[in-house]
């Protein structure tokens, strides 16, 4: 399937897609307060585009856009206007994301939750971290945060809505995480160690499931009920907190079963059995490796971990700009919504349209 080329003959369809409020938001972010460079919010966004994805350097972007006249503008200029854009992008991405989330139609709605590393050049093991959700029947992002090294892995930092079935990794299998979830009316579905997770049984005492690794059968799954008790804020304390300080219980499933090796998985799901039994909970935590397809996708065509600068004040712009080229990429190169001949939005603007900002869709 052919690349759309976001900044050059692609961009008159990449503008239907953009949010129609981007010349208001540019100014209220500050991101475009004088036009004395750039004209306007699009013509911004358009090079923003080109510097994200192009690999070129601010200066040959500038000249870029000077040879296009789509601005006139220097390389440092445009190094300060992307400094200060940082909270614009991070909010047009917010927006191209929030437009293409389905209504649910019934049903679970499946969202998987993982964060990879940003690096640049420099030995720093980590600089930035994506947390991404993605939509596993798509392949496509539903939300992105950007933070630094010091950034944890965490349900909590993704929206779900009720009805929503989360799939996350280790790195997620908390009691407070999977309280987070609980408390947007949405289930887990997540890998846990059993020696870092504490389990109690449906009378509130504390069960080792490490313990019971022998009854899991070399074919098939078991199940076990338990509880998991949510912790209270942390302290300075390095003390074990005590099972009556719990702020809350959450209603659990655990179910185990061995890999062909005869290592054993543990997965916990708070999903009643009466809409999904064991097995099913199995099959579906294979979808969660869709996303590390989509971060191979990511690194591999838009070369996400190619920083041009580690922590410089553009860098963070760079990522979210390449991050809103991924996100309108789904659009034009897949069915994302209703198939049309068309493959973008249709906004009118003669008199029989809907009105100018209003999108028609085909």
């Amino acid at each position: 399937m052919q690349q759309p080329s976001l900044h050059e003959q692609d961009w008159e369809y990449v503008q239907t897609l953009l949010p129609a409020d981007l010349e208001e938001s540019a100014r209220r972010t500050r991101a475009l307060v004088r036009c004395r460079n750039i004209p306007d919010a699009a013509s911004f966004m358009r090079i923003a585009l080109a510097y994200a994805v192009s690999d070129l350097s601010l200066k040959d972007v500038a000249a870029w856009a000077s040879a296009l006249e789509l601005a006139q503008i220097t390389g440092p200029g445009l190094f300060y206007r992307l400094r200060e854009a940082e909270q614009w992008l991070e909010q047009v991405l917010g927006q191209v994301l929030s437009e293409q989330i389905p209504q649910a139609a019934g049903g679970f709605r499946l969202r998987i939750v993982d964060a990879t590393v940003i690096n640049g050049p420099g030995q720093k093991a980590v600089q930035w971290r994506a947390h991404v959700s993605i939509d596993p029947t798509t392949g496509s992002i539903r939300a992105v945060e950007l933070t630094g090294d010091s950034g944890g892995e965490k349900f909590s930092r993704h929206p779900f809505g009720a009805g929503a079935v989360v799939l996350g990794d280790r790195g997620y299998a908390t009691a407070r995480g999977v309280y987070a979830v609980r408390q947007q009316e949405a289930h887990v579905v997540v890998r846990f160690n059993p020696t870092t997770l504490r389990t109690c049984d449906e009378k509130r005492r504390r069960i080792y499931l490490a313990q019971r690794e022998a009854g899991v059968p070399k074919v098939g799954a078991v199940e076990f009920k338990v509880m998991i008790p949510v912790p209270p804020e942390p302290t300075r304390s390095h003390k074990t907190w005590d099972l009556a300080k719990a702020i809350a219980w959450i209603p659990a499933r655990v179910v185990a079963a061995r890999t062909r090796t005869g290592e054993v998985t543990w997965v916990l799901t708070t999903v009643p059995s009466r809409q999904m039994p064991a097995i099913g909970i199995l099959g579906l935590y294979r979808m969660r490796w869709q996303i590390e397809l989509l971060f191979k996708r990511l690194k591999s065509l838009l070369h996400l971990s190619a920083l041009p600068s580690r922590e410089g004040p553009t860098a963070k712009s760079w990522m979210l700009a390449r991050l809103i080229a991924a996100a309108l990429a789904q659009l034009l190169v897949q069915p994302a919504g209703p198939l049309s001949p068309w493959g973008y939005v249709l906004r009118g603007t003669g008199p029989l349209s809907e009105g100018p900002n209003e999108p028609t869709h085909a």
